[in-house]
């Protein structure tokens, strides 16, 4: 086995990453470009184009138009649909976020949809690449492979389902990035305020809370509760009692709003752990139960990382793992959270190389970092499968992170002992 994965590894070699990182992006922005090049509303496939983002545009003009207490009344929301469309909806695109994201898209709404949809998936990269930028800049052992940086980037499978989808991931994965230049910066009190400004989407925070409470990170603690307390505050004091009373009982019914979306394709799109569990597992009871007991132990274990003396790039890949992991409702243009993760990781692992330390685990790391970036490609094959590989490789990869972490913590052992990865 350790021949196996180290050959492996050694065929990861730059030219070759960057050879298919090229073709990958080649062939994803072809498809998109050949999809969305007709006239009108409707994509080659007879798709709305960029359909995810009229649920916030719908949701804005409300806002705009003062009829926020109609923000979660899905038969308004349908015929405001038709009335953009201009015909009967062929789908439903249930709004499924707080009010507060609709305000933020209030001056969108001036212009027309598919203008303010092309505007915003434009801005989505450039918010994206700002942010590979910001990571690489803070990646030191990068520096000299930024062409390979960014045909990866471009390469990258959520940046692709985020954009011709019209998705606001890109909003996500900037309070990431801004969390991890924070804590690098020695600052957890922002860092904890940005990662606080998940409650967006508070998917998210289902483990984070919960995980700088076991590491005992009280600073970076108190900022998440503090930003998000604040922005559910002043929500619910703009917008008032209805509506955030309609907001939770939207969120709390969220599962049966996204299957009436996508009949029998939520469950083939998300990459975590609890999609994971029902995928597999035919009996619900069982998988909800499953995904609660690998949760824990997802919480668990990032926490020890947390708590561990390696350095930061680690302990927050280790955190963003987790909060993907244990996200109850991940879909794959989710999973652009993941890039400063994987930037830190490709950092780390060539730094660990250089140093020539633990070969085996260097092995290991580089090739789950690998099928950590490509395997959500190949999420529609658990259609038949039943098997999302992407979520064994996040669990794999948080894994050799806790047992490197505890081997630092372990002045018995050999720093170059292999048993332990």
């Amino acid at each position: 086995m350790t021949s196996w994965i180290a050959s492996s590894a050694a065929w990861l070699t730059t030219r070759r990453l960057r050879a298919q990182a090229m073709v990958l992006a080649l062939c994803l922005w072809s498809v998109c470009a050949l999809d969305l090049a007709t006239p009108g509303m409707f994509d080659r496939a007879g798709n709305i184009k960029f359909q995810d983002f009229l649920p916030f545009y719908i949701s804005a003009r409300m806002v705009a138009q003062g009829s926020v207490g109609k923000l979660y009344d899905q038969q308004f929301a349908v015929r405001q649909m038709e009335s953009i469309l201009r015909q009967p909806a062929q789908v439903r695109l249930p709004y499924l976020f707080g009010p507060q994201v609709a305000l933020l898209f209030a001056p969108l709404t001036a212009l027309t949809f598919p203008l303010a949809a092309g505007i915003f998936a434009a801005l989505s990269l450039v918010i994206f690449f700002l942010c590979i930028g910001l990571m690489w800049k803070s990646c030191p052992h990068l520096r000299e492979y930024v062409s390979l940086v960014v045909l990866s980037s471009a390469a990258y499978p959520p940046l692709f389902h985020t954009f011709i989808r019209g998705q606001i991931s890109v909003l996500l994965l900037a309070c990431f990035t801004s969390a991890w230049l924070a804590f690098s910066a020695g600052r957890p009190l922002l860092a904890g305020l940005a990662l606080g400004l998940l409650a967006c989407k508070p998917q998210f925070l289902v483990a984070i809370p919960v995980i700088l409470l076991l590491a005992g990170a009280w600073r970076a603690l108190a900022g998440t509760i503090l930003s998000a307390a604040a922005q559910l505050g002043l929500t619910w004091i703009i917008f008032g009692s209805a509506v955030m009373r309609a907001y939770f009982s939207t969120l709390w019914h969220i599962s049966s709003y996204m299957h009436a979306v996508e009949p029998g394709m939520a469950s083939i799109q998300m990459h975590s752990l609890r999609s994971f569990w029902a995928l597999l597992i035919p009996w619900p009871n069982l998988s909800m139960a499953l995904y609660v007991f690998t949760s824990i132990l997802v919480v668990i274990l990032a926490a020890a990382a947390w708590k561990s003396s390696l350095n930061m790039a680690v302990r927050f890949s280790a955190l963003t793992l987790a909060a993907v992991l244990v996200n109850p409702h991940l879909f794959v243009y989710d999973l652009l959270v993941l890039a400063p993760a994987l930037l830190l990781l490709a950092d780390w692992i060539l730094s660990r190389s250089l140093a020539e330390e633990h070969p085996v685990f260097v092995d290991r790391l580089r090739l789950l970092t690998y099928l950590a970036f490509v395997l959500p490609l190949l999420g529609p094959l658990s259609r038949w499968t039943h098997l999302q590989l992407s979520v064994l490789a996040f669990v794999a990869l948080l894994w050799i992170l806790w047992r490197y972490s505890a081997q630092a913590a372990s002045p018995q052992l050999a720093p170059g002992q292999p048993s332990v990865v």
